[in-house]
């Protein structure tokens, strides 16, 4: 069947939208301040053999991933009516333990007609610290509770062989079943919206409709690499751990209509939660090679076609069980973003920035009763013939801040500072985006976790830009001196202590120019 252009570009807006509707349920029905002000959370549209039909523009690291969480539920379970599937295990199509995705099938007929996913992160999910982040873990059950994936609801009814444990290992349950609510509420309105495409235009139309909007994504995709330099372009940056330095390398190859980004060469994985699955390593070669060709193109699985990723197993952008993986959703993932802009802007520099901050500034806090968690933005790296912005979320991330009025409100905690931090922004034609200052006051006992990069190693200029300010992390305890922290710790703080995060700048982009007096 023929599909003439005006169809199908409004076929593309029409399943986005449907992406942006399920997005917007989810944070108007949240109960947690992580999901309905800070937007930590993803929705998409799948074809019945789970490859990515629509998406919309939320959270990079989660929608490069989500294929993944379709991916193991048809493996384990098929298409069941009236089912939704919970996953959050990172080695079955999850990324960390926090992130957890419901993905439902749609019939129409009785018959499979595709997908919908959405996926949030849950502020806790148990584990050996509030957060589920704690910076001693070394193995995945430390960080919280593992759901490998499961029929979660029948019938739009909880299924307690999911529920109840799932509850039972977080601090906050009634906070979870609040934010699972709206998750099954964003996947039923998808599933409805579908559903009344699917009978408006009739299921061999719609069918042919998908099946173009794919290839379409192939072709532009193709056609934006066939523009790029052929060639075999190598990029190295490092992580963070401790006082060592953990390379991250990669080799991007172009030859005509395809890429290949090749990881060999990468550290293994590690005793620490700095490891990545693949499903994160692939989000973010997704999300670098649209930033390095043309955002324009229909992010769909037809436009990922004509990328191959080599990740070996066993290191820390293919970790292997049981190794532990908070961080590497969060921090590990910024960094095989840089990489990977690093090698495209050999072939193409008029397109790719500088290196943004390169973390996102993990803050997490609670006791038995509260979790609270948040990721502070920073400074965007300087772009061909702009500057960075200033405190912004960067790279694999897209949330908002917490508003202050909303953290107070939830939370036993004051925030005392948040500003600009002048100055962290690196020199060069086009300067680096500044970071920000943020303090806040615990005004009762609590377990905090900070999970932050680019604590030793400064954000990297391009073209003769300079680097931007590395970030700092400060504990004032009450009645004492400010102390320095590591970038990775967790630790107990009192009534009065207060946290001061300064995230990093931006790198500059092009030589500054010299005025003369």
């Amino acid at each position: 069947m023929s599909i003439d252009p005006i169809t199908l570009e409004v076929a593309r807006n029409q399943l986005a939208a449907v992406a942006d509707e399920m997005g917007l349920v989810l944070r108007r029905t949240a109960y947690s301040p992580n999901i309905k002000e800070r937007a930590d959370c993803s929705a998409a549209v799948f074809v019945p053999s789970g490859e990515m039909l629509a998406q919309a523009e939320h959270i990079p690291v989660h929608l490069g991933s989500m294929p993944a969480s379709v991916a193991a539920v048809l493996d384990m379970f098929g298409a069941d009516p009236g089912v939704q599937y919970a996953v959050n295990d990172p080695f079955h199509g999850g990324t960390h333990l926090n992130d957890l995705t419901l993905v439902r099938p749609v019939f129409v007929d009785g018959g499979l007609v595709g997908w919908v996913a959405n996926r949030a992160h849950h502020a806790d999910v148990g584990g050996e610290a509030p957060g589920s982040m704690p910076a001693h873990a070394t193995k995945l059950e430390q960080e919280g509770h593992i759901v490998a994936p499961i029929p979660a609801v029948r019938d739009a009814e909880w299924l307690d062989s999911f529920l109840t444990p799932f509850l039972s290992a977080t601090r906050t349950p009634a906070e979870r079943l609040g934010d699972l609510s709206a998750q099954l509420g964003a996947n039923e309105v998808g599933a409805a919206r579908i559903e009344q495409l699917v009978e408006s235009e009739g299921r061999t139309r719609f069918e042919a409709v998908t099946t173009a909007l794919l290839a379409y994504g192939e072709r532009r995709m193709r056609a934006a690499l066939a523009g790029l330099p052929d060639g075999r372009y190598q990029f190295a940056d490092v992580m963070e751990w401790g006082a060592d330095d953990i390379p991250i390398t990669v080799e991007v190859s172009i030859e005509g209509e395809d890429l290949v980004a090749d990881f060999t060469g990468t550290s293994p994985q590690v005793a620490g939660n700095i490891n990545a699955v693949e499903a994160v390593t692939r989000s973010c070669l997704y999300y670098a090679i649209r930033v390095a060709t043309d955002p324009t193109i229909p992010a769909n699985g037809g436009c990922y076609r004509p990328l191959e990723l080599v990740a070996p197993e066993g290191t820390l952008v293919n970790a292997q069980p049981p190794a532990a993986v908070a961080a590497g959703n969060v921090e590990t993932s910024q960094r095989i973003a840089d990489v990977l802009l690093g090698a495209l802007a050999h072939a193409a520099p008029d397109r790719v920035p500088a290196a943004s901050q390169g973390t996102m500034n993990n803050i997490l806090a609670g006791s038995d009763h509260f979790a609270y968690y948040e990721t502070v933005g920073g400074g965007q790296g300087g772009r061909p013939g702009r500057p960075g912005m200033s405190g912004v979320h960067t790279g694999m991330t897209n949330t908002k801040n917490t508003p202050i009025e909303a953290l107070e409100a939830a939370y036993p905690l004051h925030v005392v500072t948040t500003r600009l931090r002048k100055g962290s922004g690196g020199v060069g034609r086009y300067a680096g985006g500044e970071g920000i200052e943020r303090e806040i006051e615990f005004l009762e006992p609590a377990i905090l976790s900070l999970m932050g990069e680019r604590r030793r190693i400064r954000p990297w200029g391009l073209a003769g830009g300079e680097p931007g300010a590395v970030g700092e992390d400060w504990l004032i305890r009450r009645g004492s001196v400010p102390e320095r922290l590591p970038g990775k710790v967790t630790i107990e703080v009192g009534a009065g202590d207060r946290v001061r995060v300064l995230t990093p700048g931006g790198g500059g982009w092009g030589m500054a120019q010299t005025v003369n007096k």
